[in-house]
């Protein structure tokens, strides 16, 4: 069965099904998205870099003007060339200034040398042509098959249609067409108030979208995001907060331990909620609840990519706590969720707390075993390290549930992390031993 194939028939979840609950003073927006701040329109549409006419393949974002802009990327050394050209494009510091993002899905664009590199630099030359902006103004991203050449035809012919094609609606098509084995399109966003924080009467937006399925287990970056908002921030400041984001989000999912060649994470402010105003001062209380939309915004799309990992059935949350550190308490939680064995255990319904318990111990993390203490789903299976009686008829019953979580207290400190996974089941080797066919 082809990817494609396979999708047809995967039954589809509700992206928003992960949703976890917002901090005051933010809102969540119903249907919101990466157009939903002020300055900002998008588009989606066929080009031509897939056969499938049906399927969308290119998606074009682009501010009303020139504004902040902030990246995070892969660590992968094969990184792709459109990160690189990215990176020259935010002044090789990851923050600058940017009109306009292109993203094409079905070839990556990786591990394509200087022909790569011309690739990506002449889709970015296009975009700004068709755009009516400067090169060094947009940002370009791909997603797809490592080691293919990229044909830069679909560009020529896709990015007038996508500058006709864009509107302040159009952010659910550039979801869309940024998928590749995704099942549904990641999109997310929140308001809050200005009213007390130097704004009264502005109301400030942060959406985003990102693709996300497999080859997940990010380093300082994400899959391929973009986030904007209408407030008022300074480019640096924005990236800031971008990296506090991700760190938080999208470095603490994972589906399959693999980190991807094209990782990419762009936000853009615009600034137009409230134009003419001064920026939002780092440390001051609006910027504080900036941060905190930003990171509410990166969080729900990286729940959304764990809930929709690669053949999955269940989302799973993995929570550490008692750890001696950070550093020790993200071992456990993310070598618990990398662990095949706790993940087709899950996928079976088996409460087989032993798997978790080894997991954590080969982690690298310091605790004593006679210390720790885990539940799942809430049901307490092992104390002080020793089992403890339960039902595995309750057991059965939580593992309905579509999101799964495993609690474990290390007992050896106060440091604790939350860690997002998803189950291994057989489609995750059908996904994958079919991705080139």
């Amino acid at each position: 069965m082809s990817i494609n194939e396979y999708n047809a028939v995967r039954p589809l979840r509700d992206p928003n099904a992960c949703e976890s609950e917002l901090p005051a003073p933010l809102v969540l927006l119903e249907d919101g998205g990466v157009t939903s701040a002020k300055g900002f329109k998008a588009a989606g549409i066929h080009a031509g870099f897939r056969a499938d006419p049906d399927r969308k393949d290119f998606a074009l974002i682009v501010a009303d003007e020139p504004c902040a802009a902030a990246g995070t990327f892969t660590t992968n050394i094969f990184c792709a060339a459109p990160v690189i050209v990215s990176k020259e494009h935010l002044d090789d510091v990851s923050y600058g200034m940017a009109r306009a993002m292109i993203i094409n899905s079905g070839i990556a664009n990786a591990a394509t040398g200087t022909i790569g590199l011309e690739n990506a630099r002449e889709s970015a030359r296009l975009a700004a042509e068709a755009v009516g902006c400067t090169q060094e103004e947009v940002l370009v991203a791909s997603t797809g098959v490592i080691g293919q050449h990229l044909d830069t035809e679909p560009f020529k012919d896709g990015l007038p249609i996508a500058v006709a094609s864009l509107s302040a609606e159009g952010g659910h098509d550039a979801a869309r067409a940024i998928m590749t084995t995704d099942t549904v399109p990641k999109e997310y966003a929140v308001q809050f108030s200005g009213d007390g924080l130097g704004f009264d009467g502005v109301t400030f937006t942060v959406g985003g979208m990102a693709k996300g399925s497999g080859m997940i287990m990010p380093n300082m970056a994400t899959m391929i995001s973009v986030v904007s908002t209408d407030a008022p921030v300074k480019a640096n400041d924005l990236h800031d907060a971008l990296v506090e984001a991700v760190n938080v989000s999208f470095n603490k999912i994972t589906v399959d331990s693999d980190t991807s060649t094209n990782d990419t994470c762009i936000a853009f402010a615009s600034g137009a909620a409230a134009l003419g105003s001064v920026a939002m001062e780092k440390g001051s209380k609006a910027f504080q609840v900036f941060a905190s939309a930003l990171r509410a915004v990166c969080s729900g799309l990286a729940r959304q990519m764990a809930t929709d990992g690669e053949g999955a059935t269940r989302l799973v949350t993995v929570n550490v706590t008692g750890a001696r550190n950070e550093e020790d308490a993200d071992k456990a939680a993310r070598t618990i969720a990398n662990s095949p064995l706790v993940k087709t255990a899950i996928y079976g319904h088996d409460a087989n707390w032993g798997r978790i318990a080894a997991a954590a111990g080969r982690s690298g993390a310091q605790f004593n075993q006679e210390c720790v203490s885990i539940d799942i789903m809430g049901l307490p299976v092992c104390r002080q390290g020793l089992t403890v009686p339960f039902s595995e008829e309750e057991a059965l019953k939580r593992f309905q549930d579509p999101e799964i979580v495993l609690d474990v207290d290390l007992g050896a400190g106060n440091a604790q992390t939350t860690v997002w996974t998803c189950d291994f089941s057989h489609d995750y080797v059908t996904i994958n031993g079919d991705y080139r066919t």
